[in-house]
This record gives structure tokens, C-alpha cells and sequence, in this order.
């Protein structure tokens, strides 16, 4: 409950001065006494007990009345929320390459982590996650479930699939699950460290078609320039860490990127891949549209009603019980 003239509670503060007044006039109040043979006292009756109660009716009447003109009223607030969510996709290489150790632990470990935390504030949104490598693959169908997200993408390791980094068929593969969306806003966030080197659909192919259907792809090449150690095998197979060279075909991301209405990042370091998916985030923002209602309940009338009843009540004991006159 609330009040929508509070200053009106300024005025409790004559209900002390009344009680005082009360309290003066009854002493001033003439009294007879009797003399008796014996010193006796009069029994006290139950009129004597109820003398006070019509100044307290009175008064807590008054009480009432304040509160009324306080307006007290009773709030009734609703809300609508309308999301409008944006489709996202995961494009991830998960090929051999992405061990290599230029990001802690590696680049898959490092990619994973931050495209979890991407997913984490991604609310209203559905996401998906599609892996690939030689071939592509489905890790996460659309879905606004983000824990079930980044669980999946928890779950993708290196050496699942044949290796190779087939973009195209990771891009393809990442399209086909919105095929069907609805949303207003698609989105393809494709990552890898390496070049098109394997599948049967062409990555300028995937794009053209992404931009058919309203998918917008940003790109990121992972990966420091130059040499990057990276897991190897010796003819005896034995793993060993080799310094090999970074190659990313930064022209055919960037291609990608332009074709659909995206952006292209390169990420040389764990901090850069952390700005571009924050970057991606801020523009990728779902629409969310609150509109609120409020509407009052006016309460001034039952505390009106209970002033009347006390009133009534104080005439009744004065009047009838008492047998007063004024």
C-alpha cells in the first residue's frame, strides 16, 4: 500500500494535543463529595470503566480520517517483455593445427573458453555449434539453452574427424541450421587457424548463399604470425612440440565476411580473442522491448467507513451506555 499524500500525516500530531486536552478538562471537572458514616468507597460499575472509551473512539475516529485523506491506494503493476532474439552460430576448426601452443593451453582450450563466455551472456538468444575439420559436423542444434551450449562446446576435442580444415563445408554445415530460423537476425561467428584445403563445397559458394538467406558471417583467423609450436610426430610416434609456420588465408576470410555484410578479426593472442567477442556481442545485440502498466486501487474509502463506525460507536456508549447529554 501506498500513500499519495503523505504530508497529510503531519496532522497525527494533534492527536497527542487532543489526548492532553482530554486529560486537562477531566481534572478540572467538579467533583462532589459525600460523606458517609464509614470510609467506604462507591463500587466502580461498568460505567466507570467505559468513561474513557468515547475520547479513545473519538480519537482513533480522527485517526481514520487522516489516513483517508492521506489517499492511500493499492499499486497493480504489470509488465510485457518482447525479445527479439538473434540465431547464432558456431563455426569451429577443431582441426590439428588448433593445438598448436601460441594461445594457453592451446587454441582450441582458449577458443573454446571465450566462445563459452560469449555464449553465457547471450540471454534470449539461440545458439548452435557446428565443428569441423577434413568434414563438418553438428555439435549443438539451435537452441536458447546456453548451459546445454557450452556444455557441447566443452565436449569437442581435436582428432574426432579427419583432419583437414574444410571451411566450406564448416560454413555450409552452420547455414543449414538456420535454414528454417525465423529470426530477424542470423548470425555465423566461423574461427579457424589454417586455409581451405579440403571438402566439397566451396567456402565463396557457402557465402553467397548464407548472403541469400539473410546470414551475416564474421570471420576470425586465429593464430600469432609467423611460427607457432605445435604438436608433431616423429616416424616412430612419438609426439614432439615443432615450430611450424602460421598460415591463415586471410583473403578468403575477409571475402567471406564482405560477401554477407560481416567483419573479418584477426586474433594473435588470447586478449585480442577476447575483444573480438566482445566486439561481435556489442553489435549483435538482441532487442528487447518492456512496456510497463500500472494501475491504483484507491483504499480511502475503508478507512473512511471505519472513522463513521467509530464515530457511531462513540455516540452509542456516550448517549445510551453512559447516558451522557453532551
Amino acid at each position: 500500500m501506498n500513500f499519495q499524500n503523505p504530508e497529510i500525516f503531519w496532522l497525527l500530531l494533534l492527536v497527542p494535543l487532543l489526548v492532553a486536552y482530554h486529560i486537562w478538562i477531566g481534572r478540572r471537572r467538579a467533583t462532589l463529595t459525600v460523606s458517609t458514616l464509614g470510609r467506604q468507597s462507591a463500587p466502580r460499575t461498568l460505567r466507570y470503566w467505559l468513561r474513557p472509551l468515547p475520547v479513545i473512539l473519538r480519537l482513533a475516529a480522527i485517526m481514520m480520517f487522516v489516513v483517508a485523506l492521506a489517499r492511500p491506494v493499492k499499486m497493480h503493476a504489470e509488465r510485457d517483455v518482447t525479445v527479439e532474439g538473434v540465431d547464432i552460430v558456431l563455426a569451429m576448426d577443431i582441426s590439428g593445427s588448433m593445438l598448436a601452443q601460441d594461445f594457453k593451453p592451446d587454441r582450441l582450450e582458449a577458443s573454446k573458453r571465450i566462445a563459452s563466455e560469449f555464449v553465457a551472456d547471450r540471454e534470449g538468444d539461440r545458439l548452435s555449434v557446428v565443428a569441423f575439420a577434413g568434414e563438418a559436423f553438428t555439435q549443438a542444434p539451435l537452441t536458447p539453452d546456453r548451459a546445454a551450449v557450452q556444455t557441447a562446446l566443452a565436449r569437442l576435442r581435436s582428432g574426432i574427424i579427419d583432419d583437414g580444415t574444410a571451411i566450406g563445408n564448416g560454413l555450409a554445415t552452420a547455414i543449414n541450421r538456420m535454414r528454417e530460423s525465423g529470426a530477424k537476425s542470423k548470425v555465423v561467428v566461423l574461427m579457424t587457424d589454417g586455409v581451405n584445403n579440403s571438402g566439397q563445397i566451396s567456402p565463396r559458394m557457402a557465402a553467397e548463399i548464407a548472403r541469400d538467406l539473410g546470414i551475416k558471417v564474421y570471420t576470425i583467423g586465429v593464430g600469432r604470425r609467423g611460427k607457432a609450436p605445435t604438436p608433431a610426430m616423429d616416424p616412430f610416434g612419438n609426439v614432439f612440440m615443432a615450430m611450424m609456420d602460421v598460415e591463415i588465408d586471410e583473403d578468403l576470410l575477409r571475402e567471406i565476411s564482405k560477401i554477407t555484410g560481416g567483419k573479418y578479426f584477426r586474433a594473435e593472442n588470447v586478449e585480442a580473442l577476447t575483444r573480438i567477442y566482445e566486439e561481435i556481442d556489442q553489435m549483435e545485440k538482441s532487442k528487447i522491448e518492456v512496456t510497463d502498466y500500472v494501475s491504483y486501487e484507491e483504499l480511502f474509502f475503508r478507512w473512511v467507513l471505519w472513522g463513521v463506525l467509530l464515530l457511531m460507536a462513540e455516540l452509542f456508549i456516550s448517549r445510551v451506555v453512559l447516558n451522557r447529554l453532551t
